[in-house]
């Protein structure tokens, strides 16, 4: 439903879409982590299901047109990062997760607001193109947010939250080479579709 959900204003996507309700379901997991732990089971279905989502959602992005569309499954997947990372014990790197994705994702969609409003509400990124020239300034915020999405090392915060994650994958009992080949293949397809958004866009 989340790309579907698009149709609302900018400000109320970067509000509820990456800050509030549609994350709402890591914070509720990450709090339940006691439980989580007594149960391995569905500890493994959490970081397999949270793997699966993440590169789906990420592969989806990567064919997208609408800008807000993009951004809704780029959502999707980092949530699919931080199921991820809670299936396998990871609950720090989760909640570190959860709070830089809080902040470069609202700056996304209202720079997405920002170059809808201006393009007298066109969200097709094929007929924008080349905005870097005429929005310097939203081109280099926008560059920002997606260099942070993309956990572009050493720079940005979420370098350092996807590292624990991938580390911890690696290193977790619930985790495992397939997870971990997971994780790391959802990072690079990331970084895929935020680098095309850009070039696209501005470029």
């Amino acid at each position: 439903w989340l790309p579907d959900a698009m149709a609302g204003p900018s400000p109320a996507s970067a509000l509820i879409h990456a800050a509030t309700m549609v994350p709402a379901g890591v914070y509720l997991l990450a709090r339940m982590h006691p439980l989580l732990d007594l149960a391995p089971a569905v500890r493994s279905l959490v970081a397999a299901t949270g793997c699966a989502t993440m590169l789906l959602a990420g592969l989806s992005a990567l064919a997208q047109r609408d800008l807000k569309r993009v951004l809704a499954y780029s959502t999707i997947s980092q949530i699919g990062y931080m199921f991820l990372a809670i299936g396998v014990g990871a609950y720090v790197a989760a909640a570190a997760h959860f709070l830089t994705h809080a902040l470069f994702k609202s700056a996304l969609f209202l720079g997405a607001g920002v170059l809808i409003h201006c393009l007298r509400e066109g969200h097709d990124i094929f007929e924008m193109g080349g905005l870097r020239r005429t929005m310097p300034s939203v081109g280099r915020a926008f560059l920002m947010a997606l260099m942070t999405l993309a956990a572009v090392p050493p720079l940005t915060a979420t370098f350092n939250s996807k590292d624990m994650i991938v580390h911890q994958v690696w290193h977790s009992q619930a985790g495992g080479p397939v997870l971990w080949a997971g994780a790391v293949l959802g990072t690079l397809v990331t970084a895929a579709y935020a680098f095309r958004l850009f070039f696209v866009v501005f470029c």
